[in-house]
């Protein structure tokens, strides 16, 4: 059976370096998403949504390694769009402000139908998760973007989006939304090494 890890196919979208902010062109890539607000550290729907998306996900990885053509692959890492309809309010003391789209990327090989399986497999196993209901399969078409990859807690990447800021004032505008792709289980590392690509779009 063919094993692919997807974050080494697409190696200059998932492994940045910490050193400089580099330009990308991110493709359209298909997405499992799914919309909400509020405090991430403390809302109840933010851990429900991403319960909702690494099940369905893990399910559909499942049902791809069933079929005639069985492939393993690696399930991407979160992601998440972040905003606020007063951007003034998108500050560290205004979580409860914050609107969100978490979301992970999906192969190709975990078509439509097969998210359409994989969202009633978990249904079946998880009725308490409503969250489920909730998700959406999108094709996310990001284009131009500035990154750089983070390396510490969460609280200290303000230096780090005003580097990537700066990039871009000197090449155009910002365009879009702020987009961070969390490659470590915070669960688990040590914040001082918590590694998160921080990506944002210009024009």
């Amino acid at each position: 059976m063919d094993k692919v890890d997807f974050k080494k196919v697409l190696k200059a979208l998932y492994q940045p370096s910490a050193r400089a902010v580099v330009e990308v062109d991110v493709p359209a890539m298909n997405f499992l998403m799914i919309d909400g607000s509020g405090d991430p550290n403390t809302a109840p729907a933010y851990a429900e949504a991403v319960a909702a998306l690494f099940s369905v996900s893990y399910a559909a990885k499942f049902l791809v390694k069933k079929e005639a053509r069985p492939i393993d692959y690696t399930v991407m890492p979160l992601e998440g769009l972040w905003w606020a309809d007063d951007m003034a309010a998108f500050s560290a003391s205004n979580k409860a402000n914050w609107k969100w789209t978490m979301m992970i990327m999906q192969p190709d090989m975990a078509s439509r139908a097969t998210i359409r399986a994989a969202v009633a497999q978990v249904t079946a196993k998880k009725p308490d998760l409503g969250a489920v209901s909730r998700l959406r399969f999108e094709t996310f078409p990001e284009g131009r973007c500035a990154q750089i990859l983070h390396i510490g807690p969460f609280s200290t990447e303000g230096p780090t989006i005003e580097k990537v800021h700066q990039f871009i004032a000197n090449r155009g505008q910002l365009s879009g939304r702020h987009h961070e792709i969390y490659l470590s289980d915070i669960r688990r590392a040590n914040p001082s090494k918590w590694r998160t690509i921080i990506r944002q779009p210009l024009r």
